[in-house]
C-alpha cells in the first residue's frame, strides 16, 4: 500500500508540473499576441490644446491620451521605447497621426514620460493593456 501511495503522489506531482508548465506557455503566448505595432511616435503641438478630438472630448496635453488610426476610442495601450525601456500607458481618444511612417501621436505628458520631448519623435512598440 505504501508503494501505491508513492506512485500516486509522484503521478499527481507530475500532472501538476505539466499543468503549470502548460499554463506558463499559454500566458507567454497570450502576452506575445497583445503586441500590436512598432514604429515611430510623435506628440501633439501645443496649438491643439482644447481642440475637439475625434472622440468628441477636448484635447488636454496633461492627460495620458493618444491618437491612433484605427484602435477603438477608449482602448488602453502601453507605449514602450525599446531603445530606453521607458513606457507609458495611454488611452486612445483621437485619430491620427497623419504623417507617413508614424504609428501614434501622444499628448505632451505621455511624450515627456517617454523622454522624447527634445527629439520630437521616438521609436516605440504599442501593446494592448488588458
Amino acid at each position: 500500500m505504501g508503494a501505491h501511495k508513492h506512485r500516486l503522489r509522484t503521478t499527481c506531482l507530475a500532472v501538476a508540473l505539466l499543468f503549470l508548465t502548460a499554463n506558463q506557455a499559454v500566458a507567454h503566448q497570450t502576452n506575445a499576441q497583445t503586441e500590436l505595432q512598432e514604429g515611430v511616435a510623435s506628440f501633439y503641438s501645443d496649438r491643439f490644446q482644447g481642440a475637439t478630438t475625434a472622440s468628441g472630448e477636448p484635447f488636454d496635453q496633461q492627460a495620458l491620451t493618444a491618437a491612433h488610426p484605427s484602435l477603438p476610442f477608449g482602448t488602453k495601450v502601453l507605449v514602450t521605447r525599446p531603445d530606453t525601456g521607458q513606457e507609458v500607458e495611454v488611452m486612445i481618444n483621437d485619430r491620427g497621426p497623419f504623417v507617413k511612417g508614424r504609428v501614434i501621436d501622444l499628448s505632451k505628458r505621455a511624450a515627456r514620460a517617454l523622454g522624447m520631448i527634445r527629439r520630437g519623435t521616438a521609436p516605440v512598440m504599442i501593446t494592448l493593456v488588458d
